[in-house]
């Protein structure tokens, strides 16, 4: 089964292909895993194991009577629980929507399982992505699965520990400001934000709807091409899709070991300065890697990115104000029990029912929002967004990509910042200008500091480039060990 469970999602789903790996044997390894190491890491709120071993055995079916099988045949996958599924529930790790049944899917759910993926369970999350620890789950702790002391990173910190601990081949996050690259560093696996509108947001229930991206968690960066393969794309359901015509889809796989020649890389040395020593270290390290491939380093000043938090809590705020105002306890989710009044029907199912940060948010955003606020405010960050997107135009314009840490720290511990919001929020700091500007950004593990956690680079390029980064970031993996290092056997405190 150890040799089963250390394969990548590619080859597991070429054996499958092939007839000499059943997807059944497959998804029993990893309930097997899920058994052992769930009770510890808690990565999942929902689990479909009968669900999951049916769907394989009908792979292996189509393979024997030599049907035509998707490009992730048989291969188990863990999505993200703010992606709406016929089956089971859809709760955003929140009260509110405990006992939510969507009656569809979402667009990238629908993919996979076109793509004949089995999907064995739904994964925890900050309470409607807001946090970056996974600690606002109002339904759930999640630990790291490399020192159970420790976040898993958030909002998709569910995902990256189910994929750091073998509990699945892959995962499904998303990205509202970090949320994918984030806990994929601190787990140690690879986490990609694609552009804004290259794989569809229909389905994907909003937070901040001009800044929200689902993408790939997965333990090495081919694989991350393979799942993109599946899950991009113009979707006409999606307002903010793009049309294949602008951005044409490739095959992300095709070109994956072939090195971009004349590599140019972007840093930014002010900005990098905040970052721990060890991530400083790893960075450099890292940069170093690439200098022996024949890669060419450049500093460049990118000085509004010293203003991407604030403006993105005012947006991202303001947004999620706006799109949590329908959890009202009427049309659908939690009601508050023998209301006396329609006002107490909205104001105690709401208070009830949505937890600490995700009220916090909303007062926020709606005062950014409110009458003699909103010039001052987020007409204002609406501006410092579009000067962002200008720095990042710019340095592209002169180089292929850029890199920087995903975080200042590794993984910190439970409780840490729990209590001090700002201190949470500045966690995201490397992270939050790439929704802002909705270019590309790819999380790889490119190290460990001296207890042993991991530490992620963070690559960005330009808009749709998913091809030339996926390759960037490859050209990394082929060099160094990292990818291939996990948490198994290490589940306890440091």
């Amino acid at each position: 089964m150890k040799e089963l469970l250390n394969i990548s999602c590619r080859e597991l789903r070429d054996k499958i292909a092939k007839g000499e790996i059943k997807s059944v044997a497959a998804t029993e390894a990893v309930f097997e895993v899920i058994k052992r190491c769930e009770p510890t890491v808690g990565a999942y709120l929902q689990i479909f194991e009968g669900e999951a071993l049916a769907k394989a055995a009908e792979v292996d079916k189509k393979i024997a009577r030599g049907e035509r099988v998707g490009t992730l045949a048989g291969v188990p996958i863990a999505i993200k629980d703010n992606m709406c599924t016929t089956f089971g529930a859809t709760t955003c790790g929140s009260k509110i929507l405990e006992d939510f049944h969507s009656p569809y899917n979402a667009t990238a759910v629908g993919k996979l399982l076109s793509a004949d993926a089995v999907i064995v369970g739904k994964t925890n999350m900050d309470e409607f992505a807001m946090g970056s620890s996974t600690e606002t789950s109002a339904l759930k702790r999640t630990v790291n699965p490399w020192d159970v002391s420790r976040v898993p990173g958030g909002s998709s910190g569910g995902s990256a520990a189910a994929a750091a601990s073998g509990m699945c081949f892959a995962a499904l996050g998303s990205d509202t400001g970090g949320s994918i690259r984030q806990p994929a560093s601190f787990c140690g696996v690879v986490g990609l934000k694609p552009t804004y509108g290259r794989v569809s947001r229909y389905g994907l229930v909003a937070y901040g709807s001009s800044l929200d991206q689902i993408g790939p968690i997965t333990r090495n960066v081919s694989d991350c091409a393979l799942m993109m393969n599946a899950i991009a794309g113009y979707d006409p359901a999606d307002s903010t899709s793009v049309d294949e015509k602008t951005a044409p889809v490739c095959d992300y796989l095709e070109k994956i070991d072939q090195p971009v020649e004349k590599l140019k890389i972007a840093i930014v040395p002010q900005f990098n300065a905040g970052a721990d020593g060890q991530v400083r270290k790893a960075l450099n390290e890292a940069i170093n890697v690439y200098k022996k491939v024949g890669a060419e380093i450049i500093e460049v000043d990118m000085s509004y990115l010293d203003y991407a938090i604030a403006a993105y809590y005012v947006i991202a705020t303001a947004e999620a104000s706006s799109n949590l105002a329908r959890y009202d306890g009427v049309h659908y989710g939690y009601r508050t029990a023998e209301p006396k009044d329609y006002i107490e029907v909205y104001t105690k199912s709401r208070a009830e029912g949505f937890g600490k940060e995700v009220k916090r948010r909303i007062m926020l955003g709606t005062y950014a929002l409110s009458s003699g606020y909103y010039d001052a405010y987020y007409l204002k960050a609406l501006k410092v967004r579009n000067l962002i997107r200008g720095d990042f135009v710019r340095v592209f314009e002169r180089c292929d990509c850029i890199m920087m840490p995903v975080a200042p720290t590794t993984a910190f511990r439970i409780g840490e910042k729990f209590d001090d919001p700002l201190k949470m929020y500045l966690s995201d700091i490397y992270t939050i200008a790439v929704n802002l500007a909705g270019v590309p950004a790819i999380s790889i593990p490119c190290g460990f500091d001296e207890k042993g956690l991991p530490i992620g680079l963070q690559i960005i390029s330009p808009a749709f480039s998913e091809e030339k980064l996926l390759r960037t970031a490859r050209m990394y993996e082929k060099e160094t060990d990292f990818h291939k290092q996990t948490p198994q056997g290490r589940l306890t405190t440091n």
